[in-house]
């Protein structure tokens, strides 16, 4: 009997704590229709860029106190779309993302600081390729308190393709000078979640 009020209270416990994490917070959902997760990579005679296009998330909003606030996201990788559907297979092989073993790109936020009226920088931890690191977004809020779409210009700093183990050749990277760094940009609408 007692191992039974144990499992009730502790059920308690986490549905309250639950509770009090979102109380104050306004729920968001990525809108991926009219959002946007770009990339741009450097080589030797070109530029890559290109984007996912299966992607979402929940943005937890605490506008009186900012550093409640929460953000997870997720990317699908073989959603990955660069305008050349070889190429595309290509960086879903094991020779690049391995998608069929690693098929999602996750973000989720530890910290999140004010650094402006509508601006904020949110550190969390993004995995990719079985690999986390720890980046930091930096957020515009575009929109007002109240809005049932909330719209963000987020800007971070250039990701390095190696520290997550994205490089399939020495040799052959060398002649095609496949840059390191990937510049990412990004744009984010969330509606309101009912």
């Amino acid at each position: 009997m007692s191992s039974s009020i144990a499992r009730l209270a502790f059920c308690i416990l986490v549905f309250v704590v639950s509770v009090q994490h979102a109380v104050g917070n306004e729920i968001f959902k990525i809108d991926p229709a009219h959002s946007k997760i770009g990339f741009k990579v450097h080589q030797a005679i070109a530029t890559v860029t290109g984007r996912f296009k299966q992607f979402g998330g929940t943005i937890e909003l605490d506008r009186e106190h900012p550093e409640k606030s929460f953000v997870t996201a997720a990317i699908q990788v073989k959603s990955i779309d660069t305008g050349i559907a070889k190429r595309d297979a290509h960086l879903c092989s094991p020779d690049f993302f391995s998608a069929g073993k690693f098929p999602e790109i996750t973000f989720k936020s530890r910290s999140v600081k004010q650094t402006g009226p509508d601006a904020g920088d949110i550190v969390g931890d993004f995995t990719m390729h079985a690999v986390t690191k720890p980046i930091t977004l930096h957020v515009k809020l575009l929109t007002k308190k109240g809005e049932e779409v909330t719209r963000w210009e987020v800007t971070t700093q250039p990701l390095s393709r190696r520290e997550f183990g994205l490089q399939f050749s020495k040799t052959l990277e060398s002649v095609s000078m496949i840059g390191n760094e990937i510049d990412i940009n990004l744009e984010i609408e969330a509606v309101r979640s009912k």
